[in-house]
């Protein structure tokens, strides 16, 4: 164990790598994964799996300690790789010493915004969030107030095009890892987010596919539900049709007004984006055909 170099007599942190991966569901991958970790040195910590039996779909995630291993990273990554090839599949392998940098986009409403930062400084989110964007610039205080820096791009109809462009090319420059849509209140051009597959999170205030599009409260209102929810998903192109990740309900009555279903449609909104955001920070997230595998 190396040694924390501010404490010499502490251990520093261990060095901890999530592996992801996903394929044709096949004899020998589990025993293949394990055999090149432990042949390396990499002790495994934990490891969840999932077979979906329908489409014949294997799923797995492994977190091992590779402080003490007995080759390099590199070698490592290698043999990881020789494995996915051997079994043709898909794999995300991440290490803890680097840090997801996110970026928050947000529009004029700040209950997502206050809970996200909120939860990161408590340290209940393992990232560094690196920017605060938005269309407007009411929440330019928030981020003084957290010491985040904050981006406008103030959008009409003949610049949208314009300053999505500067929008991406300063996420390139923050080398941003994920974008949180808390409640941007803007649609995103499918240029946009190809740049992004899986990587941008929204929050829907609608447990979908009921009440898609603007105004979901309302919409619950008029059919009369006795559940409202909110829903946590990747942006595709398709409007909000993308992979979920999370979702919660809960109950209304009759009694409850539009500005009621507002308030309690808000507390739900913050607790499933947050969700979504750390589990795919602590990368416990697989796609699949427009669904995911959400790792305990």
């Amino acid at each position: 164990m190396a040694e924390n170099p501010i404490n010499p007599t502490c251990p520093a942190d261990p060095l901890l790598a999530t592996l992801l991966v996903s394929c044709t569901d096949k004899r020998g991958i589990v025993a293949g994964l394990a055999q090149t970790l432990s042949g390396h040195g990499a002790n495994i910590l934990d490891s969840d799996q999932h077979t979906d039996r329908l489409e014949s779909q294997f799923f797995q995630r492994i977190r091992f300690d590779v402080s003490d291993i007995n080759t390099d990273r590199l070698t490592l990554e290698r043999a990881i790789r020789e494995v996915a090839q051997r079994f043709e599949m898909s794999y995300r392998l991440e290490f803890n010493d680097r840090k997801k940098r996110v970026a928050l986009f947000v529009s004029k409403y700040d209950h997502c915004l206050h809970d996200l930062l909120l939860r990161h400084r408590a340290g209940e989110l393992d990232c560094e969030v690196a920017l605060i964007v938005s269309n407007h610039g009411d929440l330019r205080a928030v981020a003084e107030q957290y010491q985040v820096p904050f981006a406008e791009f103030q959008m009409t109809p003949g610049t949208r095009q314009q300053q999505e462009q500067a929008e991406l090319r300063l996420l390139r420059e923050q080398r941003i890892d994920l974008v949180v849509l808390a409640r941007y209140m803007q649609i995103l051009s499918d240029a946009f987010i190809g740049e992004w597959p899986h990587r941008i999170i929204n929050i829907h205030h609608s447990f979908l596919p009921a009440f898609v599009g603007g105004k979901p409260y309302h919409q619950a209102k008029e059919r009369g539900v006795k559940l409202i929810g909110a829903t946590a998903h990747y942006a595709t192109a398709a409007l909000d049709e993308g992979p979920i990740i999370e979702q919660d309900v809960v109950r209304c009555s009759h009694k409850d007004s539009i500005e009621d279903l507002v308030r309690k449609g808000r507390d739900l909104e913050k607790v499933v984006l947050a969700r979504a955001v750390r589990w795919h920070i602590e990368d416990r997230v697989l796609t699949y055909r427009n669904k995911t595998v959400v790792f305990d």
